[in-house]
This record gives C-alpha cells, sequence and structure tokens, in this order.
C-alpha cells in the first residue's frame, strides 16, 4: 500500500497545482473569485470560503510568503491555462543556424550564389554562419583572406547586420549574420 502510495506521488509533476485538502500551509494570501483581495487567513477558513461558493482552492503561487491561493473553478482554470501554453507555443519562432562554407579561393560567381542562397535563409528569418575554411598551405594566407568574409557581409548589408565578426576557429574563420530588425 505504502509503495503505491509513494509511486501515485512521484507521477505528479511540478506543474500540478495544490487545491483544496492538498494545501497544507498554516496561512494563505486569499484572492476571491472576482479577483477582489481577501487577505492573509488560515487556510481552513480559506477552503471554508471556496466550499461555501461551490468552487475550489487553488495555489496559484506556492513560492511567495504566504502561498497565494485564488478561489476559482480548477476545470476552468486548467483549461485557461492549457489553452494560454498552447497560444505562447504557436507564437514563438525557432531561429535556426543555417551554415554557408567557402573556400579561400572561391570564384566570384561562387561566392554571389553563396550570398543568394544565405539571402534565403535570413529572410525566413534564420541566422546564418559563414565559415571560411583552410586546407594545408591556405593556413600560411589566412590573414590575407578575412576580405572574403567582408565582401559576404557587405552584400547582404541590406537585410543583415553582423552578429559576431570574423573569428578563427582552428581551421576555419567563422562570422554569424542575423536578420536587421
Amino acid at each position: 500500500m505504502h509503495k503505491k502510495l509513494f509511486l501515485m506521488m512521484e507521477d505528479k509533476t511540478i506543474s500540478e497545482l495544490f487545491i483544496n485538502e492538498q494545501i497544507r500551509d498554516k496561512e494563505v494570501r486569499v484572492i476571491g473569485v472576482n479577483g477582489e483581495q481577501l487577505g492573509i487567513m488560515p487556510s481552513r477558513e480559506a477552503l471554508k470560503l471556496a466550499e461555501e461558493a461551490e468552487l475550489d482552492l487553488v495555489k496559484i503561487a506556492p513560492t511567495a510568503k504566504p502561498p497565494v491561493c485564488k478561489i476559482v473553478d480548477y476545470g476552468k482554470y486548467r483549461y485557461e491555462l492549457a489553452r494560454k501554453e498552447k497560444e505562447a507555443r504557436k507564437k514563438q519562432k525557432i531561429v535556426e543556424i543555417k551554415e554557408i562554407r567557402l573556400s579561400p579561393n572561391i570564384d566570384t560567381n561562387d561566392l554571389n550564389t553563396k550570398v543568394n542562397a544565405a539571402r534565403k535563409f535570413l529572410e525566413k528569418g534564420n541566422k546564418v554562419k559563414v565559415t571560411l575554411r583552410f586546407r594545408g598551405r591556405e593556413m600560411a594566407h589566412m590573414n590575407t583572406t578575412k576580405h572574403i568574409l567582408d565582401d559576404f557581409a557587405e552584400s547582404l548589408s541590406d537585410i543583415a547586420v553582423v552578429d559576431k565578426p570574423a573569428k578563427v576557429e582552428g581551421r576555419s574563420m567563422a562570422m554569424f549574420l542575423t536578420e536587421k530588425r
């Protein structure tokens, strides 16, 4: 019996709210049905008020001193919270980082093709990481090829801004671009 009870408590997620008899605090700050402050009172008294209104006492701010409880219809309250969460998830935009790889001896037309690809990524709202990769003897001419990244940023300056300037990372030099706001 005890093991089963323990497992049931373990399944309860943190997002679960304490309601009615689950509230074990001595004193709680109570908010009424219409959002009015009813003040600090013993939790038993607050529970009586909720039962008289035929509603539930829900702990909405457990970390406050004293904890804040509200007299609401629990089912309706959970539905409203779920709806707000869903709406917030719908509005958020996940920004991806797209990478464009270049080499030090890239031709002008190839560079223009890469610029157009980066432009498409930026217009979709993604960040772009432009990487200039060095192989073998190209490592000796690292400082003379930085102008390739500068030209790349310059050709996208109408829609993009340099988020992080060119920086050497091992055998490559990387720069981040983001869309202008």
